[in-house]
């Protein structure tokens, strides 16, 4: 497969998730549902009917009845099995976005037009008609397509995002960043693990579910909404939605950050926690209300916390703990105290989760917590002020991309 085709298909799986997210936000009533890969790649399942639709997406393309004919034959016999009440009774779609022809086929056709440009066919030098060979009458043929439409001006892949972005909008009462990155991004992960699923029964979802599993407020790295965008792209857009300030406000800011063991270089977290502290304190001394940052670090042992601690103070960035003298308890007092230019604080470092939680705690002005995680969240903090951004990263270095 070249370099393009690979693309196209890539493209292609999108589209039809796309499609499927679309008619899941679409559908009237909170209990309707979708199957994936059932009968089609998309059942829509109401309380009085079922409809499969088969999708296509051909951007390339021009439109020839030749594309779609073996889904209108498979149709027809899904359709003769269940006028024998061997399958249910359901209504078909096809619908698809081509480059052109769409003139090609009028919004609705007669019985003659079926079966000369969809259910005739050669094989070996012999004409068949897939009609007759399964017995149908032209009453059958009128009957199904009563429940056949093809849609062959379907939208493009960025008008079907476009769709869906305001749907999530008006559902969440939300801006389009927080359309895309939480509610969209989780939809696509949902709908990517459900079509994998081996059996039919674990591939179906109702509106209902949908919208309460992708209900959260965490942006979470998801490789198809990466490969989707594009990872540069991806950490740009959390750059400019949270960490673009031309006056940065004299705020108390959290900045948690997780190491894994596996990849830690000392040096690297090192090169962060100089970023976070430069970035985000004010020290100058005409600065009316100075100050600087705290973080904390997951997943470090304690042992190399210290050393760290040790290396950064003789790099001149001066810290503090909360912890006054070797053997001290920890002190929110102690860690809370201005930094200022006179006395060179650039960093607070908070050693547990648990100091991390009572620090906040005792803070009574403006605090903002930025949480990074590699695997899952660490620190639950559910506070209307406080606010609390969440952001699933790949590894530690995309944390300084983004801030």
């Amino acid at each position: 497969m070249t370099e393009r085709s690979a693309v196209d298909t890539i493209r292609g799986y999108f589209y039809q998730f796309d499609m499927t997210i679309l008619r899941l936000l679409q559908l009237a009533s909170l209990d309707d549902s979708i199957e994936i890969e059932c009968i089609e790649d998309i059942d829509i399942r109401t309380a009085t009917d079922v409809t499969a639709v088969q999708c296509k997406y051909y951007a390339k393309t021009e439109y020839n009845h030749s594309v779609i004919k073996d889904a209108v034959m498979w149709m027809l016999s899904h359709f003769k099995e269940s006028k024998a009440g061997t399958k249910p009774k359901i209504l078909y779609i096809i619908q698809g976005h081509y480059a052109s022809g769409q003139d090609k086929l009028d919004d609705s056709f007669d019985i003659e037009f079926l079966k000369k440009h969809f259910l005739t066919y050669t094989k070996d030098k012999i004409t068949h008609h897939h009609h007759n060979e399964l017995g149908l009458s032209d009453a059958d043929l009128e009957e199904f397509l009563t429940r056949l439409t093809i849609d062959i001006r379907a939208m493009e892949f960025d008008a079907q995002f476009r769709e869906i972005i305001r749907c999530l909008e008006v559902v969440f009462k939300c801006r389009p960043f927080s359309a895309e990155y939480f509610y969209y991004n989780n939809a696509l992960a949902i709908i990517r693990e459900l079509s994998i699923k081996p059996a039919a029964a674990h591939r179906t979802i109702t509106k209902r579910a949908l919208l309460a599993k992708i209900d959260t407020s965490s942006v979470l790295f998801n490789e198809w909404f990466i490969q989707k965008n594009g990872k540069k792209a991806h950490l740009t857009a959390l750059r400019k939605e949270y960490f673009t300030e031309f006056n940065v406000s004299p705020f108390e800011r959290f900045f948690l950050v997780e190491t894994d063991v596996r990849s830690y270089v000392r040096a690297d977290l090192k090169d962060l926690l100089f970023t976070i502290s430069k970035k985000w304190s004010k020290l100058t001394k005409i600065e009316p209300t100075p100050f600087c940052p705290y973080v904390y670090i997951h997943g470090i042992p304690s042992g190399e916390l210290v050393e760290l601690k040790k290396e950064l103070n003789i790099e001149g960035l001066k810290l503090i703990d909360g912890h006054d003298f070797q053997g001290a308890d920890f002190s929110c007092h102690s860690i809370k105290q201005k930094a200022t230019h006179g006395n060179g604080i650039k960093i607070k470092v908070l050693n547990t989760l648990a100091d991390l939680q009572e620090t906040v705690d005792s803070i009574a002005t403006t605090r903002r917590i930025y949480q990074f995680y590699l695997g899952s969240g660490y620190f639950t903090y559910d506070n209307a002020a406080v606010r609390h951004v969440k952001i699933q990263v790949e590894a530690l270095a995309d944390v300084k991309l983004i801030i």
